[in-house]
C-alpha cells in the first residue's frame, strides 16, 4: 500500500465515523484480568485493543461484544451477560474522556463529535435472554443494541452454523423473539446462524438486520461465512455485512491448517478449549479471580509442547494477509452493493489474524489497500461507518423512537 494513500486515509477518516460491530475485550477482561479494567490508557500488549491503538486505528465507534458461553446454563448465561455489561459500564467510567456507553445513533454523533469513542453494547448468542421476552426487555433498557440468534451451539428457537438444528430455522418462539428486538430496536445481528435460520430471519424481521463478523462464503468456504444467496437478500432489506479479520475466515487455506493443528495438538495431549471463566466472588479481588482461572486453565507439558512446536516447525501457518480482508470487501460490494459492507474484527475473541491486522490500530492499512484499489473517498466512508449508522437509524425508525421520542431505557 502507498504512503500517499496512507496520508489520505487518515486525512479522510478524522471526524469521521469508523464503527467496528464486534470486539470481545469484554470477555478478555473477564478471562484474563478479572474483569480489572485498569491500565488501558496505555498500551496493553496483551490484549489486541487499548485506548492509544484505538486512537491510532482512528476508531470513533464500538461494538463491545457482552459474551457469555453459550454452554452455560441460560440462568447462568443471563447472569454472566449482566456481569459483561457491567463491565462495559466500568470500562467508560474509568476512562470518561475517552470512551462513552451510547444507545442511538444521535447519541454516537455528539459523542463523536465531542472527542470520545462511542461504545455500544451488542449480546453474542440468545442463550442469553433465557427465552424471556421480559430479560430482553431489560437488557434492550441497559443498552444493548445488537443481538445475535445464537453463538455457537443451536437453541431450541433458533439454529447455529457450526452445530445440528434444532428450530428449523425459527421456532414460534423464534419469531416472536426477532418481532420483539424489532419493537424494541435492537438490531438482529445473524453472524453464528445456520442459513436456514438466516432465511427465515429476514423472511421474519421489519428493520434491516445485519452480520456482526462474517465473511464471504463464495471467497472462503467456511460455515461462518455467507452465501451470495443471503447476502443478496440481505441487501434487498437494507442490511450490512461486516467482514470479519478472523484468519479462519478469511482464508480457506488457513481454515484448512488450523483443522490441522488442531489436529496434531490433540494427537500430542494437547488442547485448546478453555473452562469458562468465573467473575469474582464479593468478597475476592481482581487478581483473587485472576489467579483461580489461571489454576483451570489447561498447562501444557513439556514434552507435549516440544511435539507440537517440530509439527508447526514442519508445517508452517499459510500468511493471511489485509489484502485477503480487502477481497472479502470487494467480493461483498460487488454483490450488494457499497451501501451494505462494513467491518466487524472480532478482536480480542481470536487468537489468529491477517499479518497488518494485529490489533485496533490497523483500520487504516485496510482502508489504504482499498484506496489503492480505487476505492472512492464516499466508498470508503460508507465502509467504515455510514452504512451500519444506517442500520442503527433504521432499526430506530421501525422501533418509532423518532414519532414517540423513545429511547430503549425509556421502553415499556
Amino acid at each position: 500500500m502507498s504512503a500517499r494513500a496512507t496520508e489520505r486515509v487518515s486525512e479522510l477518516l478524522a471526524g469521521e465515523v469508523l464503527i467496528d460491530t464486534h470486539n470481545d475485550l469484554m470477555c478478555g477482561l473477564r478471562r484474563y484480568r478479572g474483569y480489572a479494567v485498569d491500565g488501558f490508557d496505555r498500551e496493553s500488549p496483551d490484549f489486541h485493543t487499548d485506548i492509544p491503538r484505538l486512537r491510532r486505528g482512528g476508531v470513533s465507534a464500538q461494538v463491545w461484544s457482552v459474551f457469555v458461553s453459550g454452554l452455560q446454563p441460560e440462568a447462568e448465561a443471563t447472569v454472566g451477560t449482566l456481569e459483561q455489561i457491567d463491565a462495559a459500564y466500568r470500562f467508560a467510567e474509568a476512562y470518561p474522556d475517552d470512551v462513552e456507553i451510547v444507545t442511538s445513533a444521535a447519541e454516537a454523533e455528539r459523542c463523536i463529535a465531542a472527542g470520545r469513542i462511542a461504545s455500544f453494547l451488542g449480546i453474542e448468542g440468545g442463550h442469553s435472554i433465557a427465552m424471556s421476552l421480559g430479560v430482553l426487555r431489560m437488557f434492550a433498557r441497559l443498552g444493548v443494541r445488537t443481538m445475535t440468534l445464537t453463538h455457537n451451539s443451536s437453541l431450541e428457537w433458533a439454529d447455529a452454523a457450526t452445530d445440528a438444528p434444532r428450530a428449523r430455522g425459527l421456532s414460534a418462539d423464534g419469531r416472536a423473539i426477532v418481532a420483539e428486538m424489532n419493537r424494541l430496536g435492537v438490531v438482529v445481528d445473524l453472524s453464528h446462524t445456520s442459513e436456514q435460520t438466516q432465511l427465515a430471519a429476514l423472511d421474519v424481521s421489519t428493520a434491516p438486520v445485519m452480520f456482526s463478523h462474517s465473511g464471504v462464503a463464495s471467497v472462503a468456504a467456511h460455515p461462518r461465512n455467507v452465501s451470495d444467496d443471503v447476502l443478496r437478500r440481505l441487501a434487498v432489506g437494507g442490511g450490512v455485512l461486516q467482514v470479519a479479520f478472523v484468519a479462519q475466515f478469511v482464508s480457506r487455506a488457513f481454515a484448512d491448517w488450523s483443522a490441522e493443528a488442531e489436529a496434531a495438538r490433540r494427537d500430542v495431549g494437547l488442547t485448546s478449549s478453555m473452562p469458562w471463566p468465573r467473575a469474582p466472588r464479593p468478597a475476592e479481588s481482581a487478581a483473587d479471580a485472576r489467579a483461580a482461572n489461571a489454576g483451570e486453565f489447561p498447562r501444557a507439558g513439556a514434552t507435549a509442547r516440544q511435539a507440537f512446536d517440530r509439527w508447526l516447525s514442519l508445517n508452517p501457518a499459510p500468511v493471511v494477509r489485509v489484502a485477503d480482508v480487502a477481497d472479502h470487501v470487494e467480493a461483498a460490494r460487488d454483490l450488494m452493493g457499497v451501501a451494505h459492507v462494513g467491518l466487524g474484527s472480532d478482536f480480542d475473541g481470536v487468537s489468529d489474524l491477517p499479518t497488518g491486522l494485529d490489533d485496533v490500530s490497523g483500520y487504516p492499512r485496510l482502508f489504504a489497500e482499498l484506496a489503492d484499489r480505487g476505492w472512492s473517498d464516499d466508498d470508503l466512508l460508507a465502509l467504515a461507518g455510514r452504512n451500519t449508522m444506517r442500520v442503527l437509524r433504521d432499526a430506530e425508525d421501525v422501533a418509532g423512537w423518532a414519532r414517540r421520542d423513545l429511547k430503549p431505557s425509556e421502553g415499556p
